[in-house]
Protein backbone atom coordinates (compact mmCIF):
# COMPACT_ATOMS: atom_id res chain seq x y z
CA UNK A 1 0.00 0.00 0.00
CA UNK A 2 1.23 3.28 -0.60
CA UNK A 3 0.64 6.43 1.32
CA UNK A 4 1.60 10.08 0.53
CA UNK A 5 1.29 13.22 2.28
CA UNK A 6 2.67 16.82 4.13
CA UNK A 7 5.17 15.79 6.63
CA UNK A 8 4.92 17.58 10.37
CA UNK A 9 8.09 17.23 12.35
CA UNK A 10 8.68 16.40 15.62
CA UNK A 11 12.29 15.74 17.41
CA UNK A 12 13.29 13.00 19.64
CA UNK A 13 12.15 11.44 22.75
CA UNK A 14 8.43 12.89 21.96
CA UNK A 15 6.40 11.09 25.22
CA UNK A 16 2.50 9.80 24.87
CA UNK A 17 2.08 12.98 27.63
CA UNK A 18 2.73 14.87 24.21
CA UNK A 19 1.13 13.67 22.51
CA UNK A 20 -2.46 13.43 24.29
CA UNK A 21 -2.13 15.06 27.49
CA UNK A 22 -3.68 13.22 30.25
CA UNK A 23 -6.75 15.12 31.33
CA UNK A 24 -7.88 14.35 27.66
CA UNK A 25 -7.84 10.45 28.64
CA UNK A 26 -11.57 10.46 29.99
CA UNK A 27 -12.44 9.05 26.49
CA UNK A 28 -11.52 6.69 23.44
CA UNK A 29 -13.22 8.75 21.31
CA UNK A 30 -10.72 9.19 18.36
CA UNK A 31 -12.57 11.98 17.35
CA UNK A 32 -12.32 14.33 20.46
CA UNK A 33 -8.98 12.83 20.95
CA UNK A 34 -7.63 13.95 17.59
CA UNK A 35 -8.45 17.98 18.72
CA UNK A 36 -5.73 17.77 21.35
CA UNK A 37 -3.56 15.61 19.49
CA UNK A 38 0.41 16.76 20.14
CA UNK A 39 -1.56 19.76 22.33
CA UNK A 40 1.73 19.43 24.39
CA UNK A 41 4.64 20.98 22.12
CA UNK A 42 2.01 22.24 19.35
CA UNK A 43 -1.32 23.81 20.72
CA UNK A 44 -2.34 24.69 16.95
CA UNK A 45 -1.27 21.01 15.20
CA UNK A 46 -5.15 19.55 15.43
CA UNK A 47 -6.31 22.63 13.42
CA UNK A 48 -3.38 22.63 11.12
CA UNK A 49 -3.13 18.60 10.25
CA UNK A 50 -4.71 17.80 6.98
CA UNK A 51 -6.25 13.64 5.96
CA UNK A 52 -3.31 11.86 4.98
CA UNK A 53 -0.28 13.68 6.49
CA UNK A 54 2.64 11.98 7.67
CA UNK A 55 4.20 12.38 11.09
CA UNK A 56 8.09 12.42 11.02
CA UNK A 57 10.36 12.27 13.90
CA UNK A 58 13.68 10.87 15.89
CA UNK A 59 14.36 8.87 18.30
CA UNK A 60 12.14 6.78 20.82
CA UNK A 61 8.60 8.18 19.42
CA UNK A 62 6.18 7.58 21.78
CA UNK A 63 8.12 6.71 25.08
CA UNK A 64 6.49 7.36 28.35
CA UNK A 65 3.42 5.84 29.73
CA UNK A 66 1.99 3.12 28.47
CA UNK A 67 -1.31 4.99 26.52
CA UNK A 68 -3.19 3.09 23.22
CA UNK A 69 -4.91 7.04 23.34
CA UNK A 70 -1.18 8.22 21.58
CA UNK A 71 -1.92 6.60 18.74
CA UNK A 72 -5.86 6.76 18.60
CA UNK A 73 -4.90 10.66 18.39
CA UNK A 74 -2.69 10.44 15.69
CA UNK A 75 -4.75 8.51 13.70
CA UNK A 76 -7.69 10.31 14.57
CA UNK A 77 -6.22 14.08 13.59
CA UNK A 78 -6.47 12.25 10.17
CA UNK A 79 -2.65 11.18 10.20
CA UNK A 80 -1.68 8.72 7.75
CA UNK A 81 1.56 7.18 9.08
CA UNK A 82 3.99 8.11 11.51
CA UNK A 83 7.79 7.19 10.65
CA UNK A 84 10.67 7.65 12.90
CA UNK A 85 14.44 6.68 13.59
CA UNK A 86 12.96 4.29 16.22
CA UNK A 87 10.07 3.97 18.25
CA UNK A 88 9.19 3.19 21.85
CA UNK A 89 7.93 -0.52 22.15
CA UNK A 90 4.93 -0.25 23.80
CA UNK A 91 3.71 2.51 21.24
CA UNK A 92 5.31 0.31 18.32
CA UNK A 93 2.75 -2.52 19.62
CA UNK A 94 -0.52 -0.10 20.29
CA UNK A 95 -0.15 1.75 17.03
CA UNK A 96 -0.69 -1.49 15.16
CA UNK A 97 -3.24 -2.57 17.50
CA UNK A 98 -5.01 1.08 17.39
CA UNK A 99 -4.78 0.73 13.18
CA UNK A 100 -1.73 3.09 12.55
CA UNK A 101 1.06 2.57 10.30
CA UNK A 102 4.61 2.70 11.56
CA UNK A 103 7.93 2.67 10.13
CA UNK A 104 10.98 2.76 11.10
CA UNK A 105 13.99 4.30 8.87
CA UNK A 106 17.07 5.58 9.75
CA UNK A 107 18.13 9.25 8.85
CA UNK A 108 14.45 10.36 8.46
CA UNK A 109 14.98 12.94 10.84
CA UNK A 110 17.79 14.50 9.53
CA UNK A 111 16.81 14.45 5.59
CA UNK A 112 12.97 15.14 6.04
CA UNK A 113 11.92 18.66 6.83
CA UNK A 114 8.52 20.26 7.97
CA UNK A 115 6.21 20.63 4.78
CA UNK A 116 7.67 18.15 2.71
CA UNK A 117 5.81 16.04 0.28
CA UNK A 118 6.51 12.28 1.32
CA UNK A 119 5.41 8.93 -0.17
CA UNK A 120 5.84 5.28 1.29
CA UNK A 121 5.60 2.38 0.32
CA UNK A 122 4.33 -0.42 3.12
CA UNK A 123 5.08 -3.27 1.46
CA UNK A 124 8.69 -2.22 0.06
CA UNK A 125 9.59 -0.02 2.97
CA UNK A 126 10.70 2.35 0.34
CA UNK A 127 10.50 6.29 1.27
CA UNK A 128 10.65 9.16 -1.07
CA UNK A 129 10.81 12.93 -0.29
CA UNK A 130 9.12 14.76 -3.70
CA UNK A 131 10.06 17.60 -2.56
CA UNK A 132 14.24 17.31 -2.09
CA UNK A 133 14.69 13.99 -4.09
CA UNK A 134 16.26 11.60 -0.97
CA UNK A 135 14.75 8.24 -0.53
CA UNK A 136 15.43 6.21 2.39
CA UNK A 137 14.43 2.60 2.80
CA UNK A 138 12.37 1.22 6.31
CA UNK A 139 11.70 -2.14 6.86
CA UNK A 140 8.50 -3.26 4.88
CA UNK A 141 5.60 -3.68 7.35
CA UNK A 142 5.31 -7.30 7.69
CA UNK A 143 1.83 -8.63 5.99
CA UNK A 144 0.18 -9.75 8.98
CA UNK A 145 0.94 -5.97 10.26
CA UNK A 146 -0.64 -4.87 7.33
CA UNK A 147 -4.04 -7.06 7.68
CA UNK A 148 -4.28 -5.11 11.47
CA UNK A 149 -4.32 -1.93 9.61
CA UNK A 150 -6.36 -2.68 6.81
CA UNK A 151 -8.96 -3.84 9.36
CA UNK A 152 -8.63 -0.73 11.29
CA UNK A 153 -6.56 -2.12 14.29
CA UNK A 154 -6.53 -5.62 16.50
CA UNK A 155 -9.90 -5.55 17.66
CA UNK A 156 -11.55 -5.13 14.50
CA UNK A 157 -9.23 -7.91 13.11
CA UNK A 158 -10.36 -10.17 15.56
CA UNK A 159 -13.49 -9.72 15.29
CA UNK A 160 -13.87 -9.90 11.24
CA UNK A 161 -11.52 -13.34 11.44
CA UNK A 162 -14.72 -14.68 13.61
CA UNK A 163 -17.70 -14.05 11.44
CA UNK A 164 -18.40 -17.05 9.31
Amino acid sequence: MKIEGKVWKFGDNVDTDVIIPAPYLVTTDMDELAKHCFEGVDATFAEKVRPGDIVVAGKNFGCGSSREHAPMAIKGAGVSCVIAESFARIFFRNAFNMGLPILESSGVSQGIQEGDQVSLDQDTGEIIDHTNGKRFIANPIPPFMQELIEAGGLISYVLNKRRP
